[in-house]
């Protein structure tokens, strides 16, 4: 066959099939208000992320006791909501605009989920201050993953994650850049 006996290719191909399994998600979001100590500041901090969140706060324990920070084994010194579906990306949307969609690339760890902190309840779009409560902080960790993921909690033949499942760090933050408009500071 002759060079000019070949077809010609069409200038546009058509778009490589998308594995939708193959696409990144929000596995669940927790946010955690530790205040380190029992009592006013601990119900505050829960009446904080029940604000925030909409959903009821439990508590979080102390494992272990330390004297210098009058801390006892057991002791409540927070408050932390699991977050998942689409309640999670809702907040996350929102706490990204409380920081004004930007991260630090740091932030990501190697098994491509992030974590980051807000210093203060009112930073979030329509939060006022309340004299009441005071300043609570809180710190947001996000895990992101495939469909799969579930393999590695299932209570039968639970296995650890394949590297296909697992998302990389720069498959994370273009991911929050696609999906929430995320910058991140170099």
């Amino acid at each position: 066959m002759s060079a000019a006996a070949v077809p010609p290719v069409p200038p546009t191909a058509p778009p490589a099939a998308v594995n939708p399994y193959g696409a990144l998600k929000v596995v669940k979001v927790v946010v955690n208000a530790g205040v380190g100590e029992s009592g006013d500041p601990r119900s505050k901090a829960e009446k904080v992320l029940q604000m925030i969140t909409h959903q009821k706060p439990i508590a979080t324990r102390s494992h272990s006791t330390n004297r210098d920070f009058g801390i006892r084994q057991g002791q409540e010194i927070g408050a932390k909501v699991t977050l998942r579906g689409a309640a999670a990306v809702e907040f996350l949307g929102r706490a990204f605009e409380a920081r004004d969609r930007q991260l630090d690339p740091d932030s990501v760890d190697r098994n491509g989920n992030f974590a980051f902190g807000i210093g203060d309840y009112t930073d979030f779009p329509g939060m006022k201050y309340d004299p009441a409560i005071g300043i609570h902080g809180m710190d947001i960790c996000v895990e992101v993953g495939r469909a799969g993921w579930r393999v590695r909690e299932r209570l039968v033949r639970a296995r650890p994650l394949p590297r296909y499942v697992r998302a990389t760090p720069d498959e994370t933050r273009a991911f929050l850049a696609a999906a929430f408009k995320v910058t991140f500071l170099e």
